[in-house]
């Protein structure tokens, strides 16, 4: 599905959110205006319709599947740092007028608040035409879930069991706001996953694949499913033969692409404007300070094509960017919504988002990740005595205060003069974002953006995010083993 252009996608939010409930551009900016005049320093409305499906395949049957349809409409006010909230299911006038008048009363006050209006909405009689759920039929749906098994299935008959999830979405989001500001977006998401188990010798083993992007299900054509199944199965079988991680300091060489979740948790995090604003983050104060090695310069972009974190519009309407965090080592800037930008006398890089019409945007990550330098990778690898290389990563802890962080690894090596000698399980990383990037040596010449797996927690609001980096060496980490 190709991205439709700012213009087309305001069309097609009018005709869903306005046309059907009576609106007008016109009544919509008297209601911001109405909230203005209460007091309040800035104001937006935020209407979101979002229709997702998914599917699941386990022992050869479609075990569950899913379909709903949701819409609102978030009234937002910002006095000072005090922001007041309200939302609604329905998107009459009245409903909004009525949102807009509880979150004036609140934020005239110089009070922060978040209110619940949910009414019966209009969702049975909204669709869209262009929608990716409908690329294709349900039957080519659950036959691209077989397909994916039997792939799996044949690639080593010790594969003993296989599960297979889709999932997909299409949103399409309007803001309206008191500065003028008027904006909206059309956004298909779609994934796979695939995990394999396997067996052997009585010990019992699993791998686990996946991608996807802001395209419909029509992009999952039979290389890019086969990828994704091999993946799953020889992550599993490499498994069997695993060995128990060391422990103990050491170098650790990450591979490019996902591993980039490493950079994404202890260092993206702490480089969000709110964190900073309000100075808990270990990066707070610091522009202009050497925060990592040379070489080593950090970007957020929300404008890459296709890219699960990519988006036309913020969700405050701000088209996005490629943001420079860190050049060359040294800290250039933070992600920013339009609160904390205005709030630090500086301007939004279109980083706010937010899970739903149901929860206030924040600085958040789009696509983050490392450029690539100079170095083979395979020079990399070979340029360690003793230590590890991660492969690929499971889940993360940070703290945003201290920087710290520990990651799980699901699949990485024992590396011994220069050469992989064998898997290892049970190993995780532990460490400090800013000691961990002022630790690189070596910087590969093979940057690569994960697969489109990526889903980013924050303030118990999801959304999805990309990331990526290329091979690098850090010359000293602290390796949890079970050795």
């Amino acid at each position: 599905m190709a991205s439709l252009p700012p213009s087309s996608a305001f069309s097609v939010a009018q005709s869903l959110f306005l046309a059907p409930s009576g609106l007008s551009i016109d009544a919509l900016q008297s209601t911001l205006g109405g909230i203005r005049a209460r007091g309040c320093e800035f104001a937006d409305l935020y209407f979101e319709h979002n229709k997702s499906e998914s599917w699941s395949l386990e022992e050869g049957i479609v075990k569950s599947g899913s379909f709903s349809i949701d819409q609102g409409v978030g009234v937002r006010a910002i006095t000072g740092e005090q922001t007041a909230f309200a939302y609604s299911g329905d998107l009459s006038l009245a409903s909004i007028n009525k949102a807009a008048a509880t979150v004036s009363a609140i934020g005239a006050q110089g009070q922060s608040g978040t209110v619940s209006l949910m009414m019966p909405g209009h969702s049975a009689a909204l669709y869209s035409a262009n929608d990716p759920l409908a690329s294709i039929s349900d039957d080519a749906k659950i036959e691209l879930l077989k397909k994916v098994e039997g792939i799996a299935r044949a690639r080593d008959p010790r594969v003993t069991q296989v599960m297979v999830s889709l999932a997909c979405e299409h949103v399409v989001m309007m803001v309206l706001r008191t500065d003028g500001v008027m904006n909206a977006d059309v956004r298909p998401l779609c994934r796979v996953n695939v995990t394999a188990i396997v067996e052997s010798g009585g010990r019992r083993e699993q791998g686990r694949s996946g991608g996807g992007g802001r395209y419909g299900f029509e992009r999952f054509d039979d290389a890019f499913l086969t990828k994704r199944a091999h993946e799953a199965v020889d992550m599993a079988i490499l498994n069997l033969d695993a060995r128990p991680a060391p422990a103990g300091v050491m170098p650790v060489v990450l591979g490019p692409g996902w591993p980039g979740v490493l950079l994404h948790e202890a260092v993206g995090h702490g480089l969000e404007g709110d964190f900073n604003r309000k100075g808990s983050s270990t990066y707070s104060d610091r522009i202009g300070d050497r925060v990592a090695s040379k070489g080593v310069t950090v970007i957020d972009d929300g404008t890459l094509k296709d890219r699960r974190g990519s988006l036309t519009v913020d969700d405050e309407g701000t088209p996005t960017e490629a943001t420079v965090l860190i050049e060359d080592g040294i800290l250039k800037g933070y992600m920013q919504d339009t609160m904390n930008a205005r709030l630090m006398g500086t301007r939004s890089t279109g980083n706010g988002r937010r899970e739903s019409y149901a929860h206030l945007p924040m600085p958040r990550m789009t696509n983050t990740y490392m450029l690539g330098g100079n170095e083979d990778p395979q020079a990399i690898i070979e340029s360690v005595k003793d230590g590890i290389y991660a492969v690929n990563f499971g889940g993360g802890q940070v703290d945003i205060t201290s920087g710290k962080f520990v990651f799980t690894m699901d699949e990485a090596w024992k590396i011994e003069n220069g050469k992989l000698m064998y898997p290892v399980k049970g190993a995780t990383l532990i460490g400090n974002g800013i000691d961990a990037m002022q630790q690189i040596s070596m910087i590969g010449n093979d940057m690569r953006l994960d697969e489109g797996i990526g889903v980013c927690g924050k303030e118990g609001q999801s959304v999805p995010v990309g990331i990526g980096q290329p091979t690098l060496r850090i010359d000293g980490l602290t390796v949890g083993g079970t050795a």
